[in-house]
This record gives C-alpha cells, sequence and structure tokens, in this order.
C-alpha cells in the first residue's frame, strides 16, 4: 500500500516532529513580544480556550491543548504571576480548582487575537484555500490514525 507513494521521509518527519508548528509558535512569540505582549504560544492556548469557557477545571484544559497535568500546572502557575489567571475551589467540590480569567487576561483578548490572526496570515503567505483545506483533512486523518 504505502509503495505507491513517493514521499520524501525527511520532510514528513520535520512536520511530523512539530518543526512547522514550531517555527509558527517563534512568530508568534517573537510578535507577540514585539507588541508589548509577555505571553507565550503555550499560553495563548489557554487563554483561546477560557475566551471561549471561562472557568474549568485543569483537566479540561489538559485534554483542549494536549498538555499533561504537571505541564499544565506549570502553565497555570506562571500565568497566575503574571496576574491572567486565578484559581478558584470548585463550590461542588472543594478538591477541584476552577481556571478564570483575571481582568488583566480578559483585556488581552483583542490584541493577542489580532496579533495571533496577523501571524497566521504571514505563515500562510502564499498558501491557496485549497491547498489549505486539503493540508488540514490530510493532518486530521494523520492525528486520528496516530492518536492514543
Amino acid at each position: 500500500m504505502i509503495e505507491q507513494f513517493n514521499f520524501d521521509i525527511r520532510l514528513i518527519f520535520a512536520i511530523l516532529n512539530g518543526k512547522v508548528s514550531a517555527a509558527i509558535n517563534r512568530k508568534l512569540y517573537r510578535n507577540f513580544r514585539m507588541n508589548g505582549l509577555e505571553i507565550s504560544p503555550e499560553q495563548w492556548t489557554v487563554l483561546i480556550f477560557l475566551w471561549e469557557k471561562d472557568g474549568v477545571t485543569q483537566q479540561e484544559l489538559c485534554n483542549a491543548t494536549f498538555k499533561d497535568k504537571p505541564s499544565m500546572t506549570r502553565l497555570i502557575d506562571n500565568m497566575e504571576r503574571q496576574h491572567l489567571v486565578v484559581r478558584i475551589s470548585d463550590k461542588k467540590d472543594r478538591r477541584t480548582n476552577l481556571i478564570h480569567l483575571t481582568k488583566t487576561g480578559k483585556e488581552l483578548e483583542e490584541k493577542a487575537r489580532n496579533i495571533a490572526n496577523r501571524t497566521l496570515i504571514e505563515a500562510l503567505y502564499g498558501v491557496t484555500s485549497e491547498e489549505l483545506s486539503i493540508s488540514q483533512e490530510v493532518l486530521r486523518k494523520i492525528f486520528f490514525n496516530t492518536k492514543d
């Protein structure tokens, strides 16, 4: 089956090992900094989720961002130090903390989204809508074929 494909294995593994996402993350990080935002691409993924649904468990954030619990704990600790989020005990279950945006975290939304959109436009320069659509579909298939 696989013999029918003519592919560059180095390129495929570079893509699958995150070279493209690492390059976009570096660009996003630089663009945030150049515009006075002290957030990382990892924090950005958490903020996007919280802007859509505030007051969620750490586990929900792990599931949404594909991060493990220790990584998410570190990320939230840093975001708390920056006054972007706050942990508040769940009234229904005291053992669980809900992660809420602070006023500062909420106020970043418009500026951060604009910077991220510009970064994506830069990253997709010269890519047609059709190419993007095909790429998304291919990556979605690869993801579902390989996720645990």
